[in-house]
């Protein structure tokens, strides 16, 4: 599994700290989350094809 990037990871922080309604002081705990989630998440998760 590679590891995220520091782009990745902050493009996902700024997800979740958009969808938690963009809470002042919070950037360390939304940037770890991302780095937990971007760690655990299997490798080409979303290019995964589903046969019919």
């Amino acid at each position: 599994m590679e590891k995220p990037t520091k782009e990745q990871i902050i493009h996902r922080a700024y997800e979740l700290w958009e969808q938690n309604g963009k809470p002042e002081g919070r950037n360390d705990e939304f940037y770890h989350q991302a780095e937990r989630e971007l760690q655990e998440k299997p490798e080409h998760s979303e290019s995964t094809i589903v046969p019919e």
